[in-house]
């Protein structure tokens, strides 16, 4: 194909993938023509695309904060808003060599994978439920161990009381909500990564309750959520026994403006709703004989 039989081309796509409802077609036609398919290959994806697939899934990768993390069919598609919980992860790291984080819900692995870019020396554990997203992130996190299961079940029991941050983008959708959701979320990501159950605080509830053991004192929990439920997330981990601050876009764990990592400016429009919860690990308190 020569250079002057481009143009036209990409213009075509561009009119489909309009045509399909595609906000940014101009955009996914330059990604879909990127690989050089041949036409066969490009047809099958512009119909897949048109039939309202994620174009992230088609393409078998998604872009998230600079990196680019291979993804299934059928598996959760990294947010650009959870780029907030990923850098609050890396600002709630201690300074000293080796920390070891916990990734629950961790997908196809975005959180634990920008963690590891910043802090290669990082002990990284990830878990998830979904064997095909676990799949995707041994293939993202070639540093970290990744577990498949249902949130803390499958760590190593020497963890307990070692772990010194633990992050959690646990699904949040009220499942009443779920139909409301875009149709590329609702036909095309498996429901275990949607649905929180009647008040979408089911997995968070559990993930409050389990993560004070793994913590060491002094140790961080990371919960994304939504802005009008983080007064109940924030509840939930107060509950749990947890000192509870927030951070929402713009601003940094440690209080400072948000990052711009390799060129990517991560406060978008995308993460205004979105809040960090995150509760820190009170010492146990000392028993009253102790004290004699």
């Amino acid at each position: 194909m020569t250079a002057s039989d481009v143009e036209p081309r990409r213009l075509a796509l561009v009119a489909r993938l309009r045509a399909a409802g595609c906000v940014f077609a101009e955009e996914e036609a330059d990604l879909l023509l990127e690989p050089g398919p041949d036409e066969a290959g490009l047809e099958a994806a512009v119909r897949r695309r048109e039939a309202g697939e994620p174009l992230e899934q088609i393409l078998g990768w998604a872009g998230f904060a600079g990196l680019r993390l291979a993804v299934e069919p059928g598996v959760f598609v990294p947010r650009r808003r959870t780029e907030l919980l990923a850098r609050a992860a890396v600002d709630a790291l201690p300074a000293r060599r080796g920390p070891v984080v916990v990734d629950l819900c961790c997908g196809v692995g975005a959180v634990a994978a920008v963690v590891l870019r910043a802090r290669p020396d990082c002990v990284v554990h990830a878990v998830d439920v979904d064997p095909a997203a676990v799949r995707c992130a041994v293939r993202n996190l070639p540093g970290a161990v990744v577990h498949l299961g249902d949130l803390t079940a499958p760590l190593p029991p020497g963890l307990r009381g070692q772990v010194d941050v633990v992050t959690a983008n646990a699904p949040y959708v009220p499942s009443g909500e779920l139909d409301l959701m875009p149709r590329e979320a609702r036909l095309h990501e498996h429901p275990v990564a949607l649905d929180g159950g009647p008040d979408g605080l089911d997995v968070q509830r559990r993930v409050a309750q389990e993560a004070a053991s793994w913590l060491t004192t002094g140790g961080r929990l990371l919960v994304e959520t939504s802005e009008h439920q983080h007064d109940a997330t924030a509840a939930l981990l107060r509950d749990a026994g947890f000192e509870v601050s927030f951070v929402r876009p713009g601003v940094s764990a440690g209080g400072g403006p948000a990052w711009e990592q390799d060129g990517v400016d991560t406060d978008d429009e995308e993460g205004d709703g979105t809040v960090v919860v995150i509760g820190t690990r009170r010492p146990d308190p000392v028993p009253d004989h102790a004290r004699a």
